[in-house]
């Protein structure tokens, strides 16, 4: 086993902590700013890449934390290790935003996992992020999420946040039509893709979007209640629930119109 064997435990409920417990030696990393505490064992420290392959030249690693730019994340990431020499050891993390903390196994997952580009929290030091590039341009270009993701390949503990509540789907040779935002994560057997949310009306007046997400193949798919982006629009004095108020009485007069 190349990453570390750590052991952990999720506190609350509405926004969640991630407590990892340490041995001597043990390592675990994490995105810049998600720390909330740490013992006196634990030293810490930021460099550039997840630190999977050690011998790798400065150029590799900056290579490595550019691609973490594209995704818009960090060029750094956080070490921390327990330093001391007996005991436990425990260090706290917590997402920037209400959600649930999802506990993965990457053992389980040999070709690794997908997941959205803000999606990544924490994991056992061997965990090896990269960066993934949906091969459907309209991905990107129509739906606003999918086309630059991150994919986490290891044989450890991986630890990934979702707004509001995680619904974990087990798709057999199916198809689930998702809105672009609620995908947090899916295996590489699933083919991701985007199309039209069906006629012109739906499309302006039905709230869901332009574009809807389309998973299809056989394998796991995680999908969240809340993404940010839709936490902030409800939370926006003018955002989607002003919208759909204000805009009921003229939806319905143009529907009217288009079902003519």
């Amino acid at each position: 086993m190349n990453s570390h064997d750590v052991d952990y435990r999720i506190l609350g409920h509405d926004i969640q902590v991630l407590e990892i417990e340490l041995d001597p030696g043990e390592s675990v990393i994490a995105e810049a700013g998600t720390m909330v505490y740490m013992e006196e064992a634990i030293a810490w420290d930021t460099r550039m890449g997840d630190g999977s392959e050690p011998d790798q030249g400065f150029f590799g690693k900056l290579m490595q934390a550019g691609t973490r730019l594209i995704t818009g994340e960090s060029l750094f990431m956080t070490h921390f290790t327990h330093a001391g020499r007996h005991g436990k050891a425990h260090v706290g993390f917590s997402a920037p935003y209400p959600g649930t903390i999802m506990p993965l196994d990457l053992r389980t997952m040999p070709q690794g996992l997908i997941v959205q580009k803000d999606g990544f929290l924490a994991a056992a030091r061997g965990t090896k992020l990269s960066i993934h590039f949906n091969q459907r341009l309209g991905s990107g270009f129509f739906g606003g999420e999918g086309f630059i993701l991150q994919k986490l390949t290891g044989d450890g503990k991986a630890f990934i946040h979702a707004g509001g509540t995680v619904i974990e789907r087990q798709l057999h040779n199916e198809v689930l039509r998702v809105d672009t935002g609620c995908v947090v994560a899916f295996e590489p057997s699933i083919d991701f893709s985007v199309a039209r949310a069906g006629n012109l009306k739906s499309m302006i007046f039905g709230g869901e979007g332009l574009m809807l997400a389309t998973l299809r193949g056989t394998g796991r798919v995680w999908l969240q209640s809340m993404p940010v982006k839709k936490l902030i629009q409800a939370l926006m004095p003018n955002g989607a629930n002003a919208r759909k108020e204000s805009g009921s009485v003229l939806g319905n007069f143009v529907g009217n119109i288009l079902d003519e």
